[in-house]
């Protein structure tokens, strides 16, 4: 059976009173957020205040931030700046006191961008149109391949235009649907293109890939991010062009004569190379054992400096457990932080994290990724049960002064899902998500995006509901 706050540290009916008045039978959709007025009488407020003043006095998750992206601004996993970033995470952990402070090692992928990436607009009203490479794409023949373009907006369409896809660059251009209220959902509706398009687009006999950049905005930065390749079937070279862009050569395609491209990319794979998750933990006072798990991704792509993507979420968890420590806060049981290698493209931080900790699974009691960027505080989601949920739903209600007391059913995380299979509760950070895909996987993504009081809440707000998940009874 599971050790877990249901189990063996299971919550008293009184404590459980005190925090929530009456339990639901199931969780909830939300828990609204309650003033601060409520949240004096817990006595857990005091605790959090102190956070939250700590946080936004010092602001130290931008300086944390900040630190990443001087020393490490460009690095994917198996780079040079990797390394780098490995060794500022360690140095970061240790200067903020964090105990038992190691690097566990992950094997890698090593994928290079090169310095070719051109796509071209052949014949009258030649035009160059804002590219890059996808994550993990083959490289063009030196020069490049030419090829005319059918645009589609959905894998059903280029299925019924096969024969004419045939020899033909497939542009795929399904926007992100800015109608909806949530933009992660408007990305999990588009993004099958960038991740799934090249071998949709091989299995037509097509000669290339290209997809309009996973963005609301509208601009000239093009938007990285993986693809896939299935065995079997052709690797095509692969692109994502900025929206700006997307848009002419859709103007163009419309116009109805044929359009004809040239794309140049000068990408590699290379062999596979030895780095690292980084993990440290604020030890438990009572149930040391007991585990709460915060994490965030290292690695970043090789374009912007990866300041919401996942700095910011490595800097919030990193400053979270500092404030802990520095205003003496330790819980009941132990807050663990890793930093994940390789979330971008392959999630091998993610299952290196369980594989090696496979035999203490058990006692993880809760696990939160931070991954949605550096902006000001909403609340957090969770798959925890009822019991768990309604514990996690008291902490959220401590939060609303910030902004963040709300709690939804769902969360999770790409590094911490493969802990779900061994029955780890999952969370998720979520602040603000209106800008996130501005930024996501871009050059635009620096640390001038940050803003540091909106990092240092989401810090704080982080730091709370772990500890109050941490020293639960």
């Amino acid at each position: 059976m599971r050790t877990n706050l249901i189990a063996s540290a299971s919550l008293s009916v009184p404590v459980l009173a005190l925090l929530l008045g009456s339990c639901a039978a199931t969780p909830p959709a939300t828990a609204a957020p309650v003033s601060s007025a409520a949240t004096s009488t817990d006595p857990r407020a005091a605790g959090v205040q102190r956070m939250f003043a700590e946080a936004l006095r010092s602001q130290n998750a931008h300086v944390l931030l900040s630190a990443l992206c001087a020393a490490a601004p460009k690095r994917l996993s198996g780079s040079e700046g990797a390394a780098h970033a490995v060794a500022w995470a360690e140095s970061a952990m240790r200067a903020a006191g964090l105990e038992h402070v190691r690097l566990e090692p992950v094997r890698v992928p090593r994928w290079e961008r090169g310095e070719v990436e051109r796509l071209e607009i052949l014949g009258p009203g030649a035009d160059t149109l804002a590219v890059r490479a996808l994550g993990g794409s083959v490289a063009t023949p030196p020069g490049g391949i030419e090829a005319e373009v059918v645009r589609v907006t959905s894998f059903e369409e280029l299925a019924a235009r096969a024969a004419e896809a045939r020899g033909h660059f497939v542009f795929f251009d399904r926007p992100m649907d800015a109608t909806l209220p949530d933009p992660f959902d408007a990305y999990r509706g588009a993004v099958n293109q960038r991740g799934r398009g090249a071998v949709e687009a091989a299995q037509v006999g097509a000669v290339g890939a290209l997809v309009r950049s996973m963005t609301l905005a509208l601009d000239d930065h093009p938007h990285t991010g993986a693809l896939r390749y299935e065995d079997g079937v052709a690797r095509l070279p692969a692109a994502a062009l900025s929206t700006l862009a997307a848009d002419r050569l859709a103007g163009r395609i419309a116009a109805g004569a044929p359009v004809r491209l040239r794309l140049e990319l000068a990408c590699r794979t290379l062999p596979d190379v030895d780095s690292f998750n980084v993990v440290g933990e604020v030890l438990g006072r009572e149930i040391p054992e007991q585990i709460v798990l915060l994490g965030g991704h290292l690695d970043a792509w090789d374009v912007g400096d990866g300041a919401h993507d996942d700095g910011a979420g490595c800097a919030q968890v990193l400053e979270a457990a500092r404030l802990l420590l520095a205003l003496d806060l330790r819980p009941r049981r132990t807050v663990r932080v890793c930093l994940f290698m390789n979330e971008e493209n392959g999630l091998r931080g993610g299952t290196a994290y369980r594989d090696t900790h496979r035999d203490e699974l058990a006692r993880h009691v809760l696990s939160l990724e931070s991954d949605r960027g550096g902006f000001a505080p909403r609340g957090f989601a969770t798959d925890a049960p009822p019991g768990l949920y309604e514990e996690l739903a008291g902490a959220a209600r401590l939060l609303a002064p910030w902004g963040a007391a709300t709690l939804r059913v769902g969360g999770g995380g790409s590094d911490i899902g493969p802990l779900r299979e061994h029955g780890v509760p999952l969370a998720e950070y979520l602040p603000d998500p209106a800008r996130y895909f501005d930024f996501h996987h871009a050059e635009t993504d620096v640390i001038a995006a940050v803003h540091p009081r909106e990092l240092s809440l989401g810090a704080a707000a982080i730091a709370a509901f772990a500890w109050c998940a941490a020293d639960a009874r």
